[in-house]
């Protein structure tokens, strides 16, 4: 049998009500009793890294998880990581970055509803996260949420309430866990040696655009931030609200001071073209800028907080932001 550590870090899976909301505070081992037949999957091992609402969710805790997997890495076969739903994607997304060509499969899990409730999504969410680590063709960052098994760097939540809470972002599912077997729709392989980082830049920030939006927000902005995101309007580009140019003449500023700027679009689906149309085809033209294409957004920051961690020469960041890593971005 395969030895699988489980690493626990509080979420709605491991809430229970108080007077002042849902807290976490099931323990790992709790946990997995409530899931007694995982012990007929595999030799379970389990750790409470930290015991949070996912809302508390940072790049350190990301790296403390990554530093958690790399120090067992040789004991065990896999990993499974249950978390909180409301920042699971963007540490879905972190782990691809920071522990990048994993032969081993490391999966995050959470769910909708407690553990502990009679009605929860819980317990098939673990079940399955189980029967995909447990599987020999799994490797990699993934999510395993409602049976399905998404890229790490491909997960968005997309609904509040529902099971179905995560969707992948134009990109196919890996897997489905089905009558509590995998069924694969892409096989994925790793021919490289695993890498680990332990360094993230948290000085990235986004700005999301609105009509009417003042460029004192970006000069603000701009002060406390090595990289910002811009979230545009459909397929991208900047606006021009005066004849001025104020929000162009910003972003120059802030281009010409190193800062890093790119562009993405508030559209969930399909990505982001800012040559289409005028407003985005000028910019792109005349100052040094990054734009997303079809990674998501929470891709899109991690990468920036790996990348930046490493460099801010503009021509390193490019390059490196447009490398392919765990099928973030598809060309």
């Amino acid at each position: 049998m395969k030895n699988i550590l489980l690493i626990a870090t509080g979420g709605t899976i491991a809430s229970k009500p108080t007077d002042v909301g849902l807290v976490p505070s099931i323990t790992s081992e709790e946990i997995i009793e409530f899931v007694p037949q995982i012990e007929k999957l595999c030799k379970i091992s389990t750790i409470q890294l930290m015991n949070i609402d996912s809302s508390n969710m940072s790049p350190e805790r990301w790296i403390k998880i990554a530093n958690c997997i790399r120090e067992n890495y040789e004991k065990y076969d896999g990993f499974v990581i249950t978390h909180g739903t409301d920042t699971l994607a963007y540490t879905g997304a972190a782990l691809s970055y920071l522990i990048q060509n994993s032969a081993k499969p490391i999966v995050l899990t959470g769910s909708q509803k407690s553990i502990y409730l009679q009605d929860t999504d819980a317990r098939k969410n673990l079940y399955d996260s189980f029967i995909f680590v447990c599987d020999e063709k799994s490797s990699g960052v993934h999510i395993v949420f409602d049976s399905k098994v998404i890229v790490g760097t491909r997960a968005r939540k997309t609904r509040t309430h529902s099971y179905n809470a995560f969707d992948s972002i134009d990109y196919p599912i890996v897997a489905m866990i089905f009558n509590e077997k995998v069924i694969y729709y892409i096989n994925e392989e790793i021919d490289k040696p695993v890498k680990f980082y332990d360094e993230l830049n948290s000085n990235v920030n986004i700005i999301k655009l609105i009509p009417g939006i003042s460029n004192k927000v970006f000069e603000f902005v701009g002060e406390i931030s090595d990289v910002i995101v811009v979230e545009g309007f459909g397929v991208g580009g900047l606006p021009t609200y005066d004849d001025e140019k104020s929000l162009f003449k910003t972003i120059q500023k802030l281009t010409q001071q190193g800062k890093i700027i790119v562009f993405t679009t508030s559209v969930p689906h399909e990505g982001s073209n800012i040559e289409v149309y005028q407003v985005g085809n000028e910019i792109k033209g005349s100052i040094n800028l990054l734009e997303n294409f079809n990674m998501t957004l929470e891709s899109t920051v991690c990468k920036l907080m790996w990348i930046t961690a490493k460099t801010k020469v503009f021509s390193e960041v490019e390059k490196m932001f447009y490398e392919s890593i765990s099928h973030d971005i598809v060309y």
